[in-house]
């Protein structure tokens, strides 16, 4: 289970101290956005290791014990000599005491760091998809045509949604997002990638357009866009084949390490600061 659905857990049963890199400058172990949560005896996620992560856990363990409901504490350390670190770099944390009440609030801040990601086809590669970016800093919404398709349960991340025809949930994609795209069907793809095209056209504001297939499948695709009217520089925002080169199989987990691994390559997930 990822962290943040095992913090949301523990919450519902104790209260936990949400440590989180509120700001950085220099060389620093991890990004704003990073967090890790004191809950009870055991630890979720991370701040980069370290001196600093364990000074800030037993801050957070302190705190934990004697502080209240609605604590919100900000600590500045410099990560040089007194840290035994040599970043040399200056890290802001903020401690934040976090009970039930602060469920959703918690999915919202820990989530709202993340790039906006659709993924479109709940098949057996979508499924992999989402289980590795389930630790990953992405906020994705998976979407299919059929609404039975869809596990029981889903990371804290990712949000399904039933849209018929399915790509007309692509006018409504937030902005700066990246878009996978590999329904049960060839006609289906086909519109979600001119929906997808005729986006950029008006708005350009789709950071990645990536459809799963051979080449012989985007030569028929091109074929027939550009009968739609796509002009060639249109076309070349899409990415087909998608995957990282040089990773190769056909099961659905080696081509979702490789789909993923393409999107970070890409610098897609939020850069550190």
């Amino acid at each position: 289970m990822p962290p943040l659905d095992q913090l949301l857990q523990h919450l519902r049963q104790a209260p936990a101290l949400l440590v989180s890199v509120t700001r950085t400058a220099g060389s620093v172990p991890r990004e704003r956005g990073a967090w890790l949560a004191v809950c009870g005896p055991t630890v979720l996620g991370s701040i980069g290791g370290g001196q600093l992560e364990h000074q800030a856990i037993a801050h957070a363990r302190h705190l934990l014990a004697h502080s209240a409901a609605g604590l919100r504490e900000a600590v500045r350390y410099a990560l040089g000599p007194s840290l035994g670190q040599c970043c040399g770099g200056i890290v802001e944390l903020r401690y934040e005491h976090l009970s039930a009440i602060d469920i959703e609030a918690a999915r919202d801040c820990l989530t709202s760091a993340s790039s906006p990601l659709a993924l479109f086809g709940g098949g057996h590669v979508g499924a992999a998809i989402v289980r590795l970016l389930a630790d990953l800093p992405f906020s994705v919404r998976w979407i299919d045509s059929r609404d039975e398709v869809f596990p029981p349960a889903v990371p804290s991340n990712v949000r399904c949604e039933h849209s018929d025809p399915v790509q007309a949930a692509v006018a409504d994609l937030p902005a700066r997002g990246a878009v996978l795209i590999m329904s049960f069907s060839h006609a289906e793809d086909l519109e979600i990638v001119a929906a997808a095209l005729l986006r950029q056209r008006a708005r350009g504001d789709l950071r990645y357009i990536g459809l799963i297939g051979s080449k012989t499948k985007w030569a028929t695709f091109r074929h027939r866009l550009t009968a739609r009217g796509f002009s060639d520089a249109e076309l070349a925002q899409v990415t087909c084949p998608i995957g990282l080169p040089g990773i190769a199989g056909k099961q659905p987990p080696v081509i979702a390490v490789a789909v993923v691994a393409q999107l970070l390559a890409l610098g897609l997930a939020p850069a550190a600061e």
